[in-house]
């Protein structure tokens, strides 16, 4: 049970970062209209949504969901600004460490909602 949940988790955290490439490639792809970075969109959106699921199989959508947002908000707010040069003003910065903090909190109380020690 264990090794499943590990499992689950590895996919998840893939599954969010993989979003981060396909949505750097999206934006390249500037509206789907540039062949090769539209294709590369796809080609890391697929696998990305097929990790996304084993993870909602194995703790439910709503936290998976979240994980998945979480990390995908994140990193490309991160790409952005490293990236992209988009801002990164102190408000900005703030909020993406209220959101990690989000993230690791789901991580932290997963299982013990459903009365879970050994789960």
């Amino acid at each position: 049970m264990k090794k499943e949940k590990t499992i689950a988790w590895i996919c998840l955290i893939v599954s969010g970062l993989l979003e981060l490439v396909w949505a750097y490639f999206m934006k390249l792809s500037d509206g789907f209209t540039e062949f090769w970075p539209a294709v590369l969109t796809f080609i890391f959106l697929l696998p990305s949504f097929f990790l996304l699921e084993r993870g909602i199989r194995e703790f439910g959508i709503g936290m998976s969901y979240g994980v998945f947002t979480g990390i995908g908000i994140a990193g490309t707010t991160i790409v952005g600004i490293i990236a992209l040069g988009e801002s990164a003003g102190p408000v900005k910065l703030i909020c993406l460490a209220v959101l990690l903090c989000g993230i690791v909190g789901l991580k932290t109380v997963e299982g013990r909602e459903e009365g879970g020690a050994g789960s």
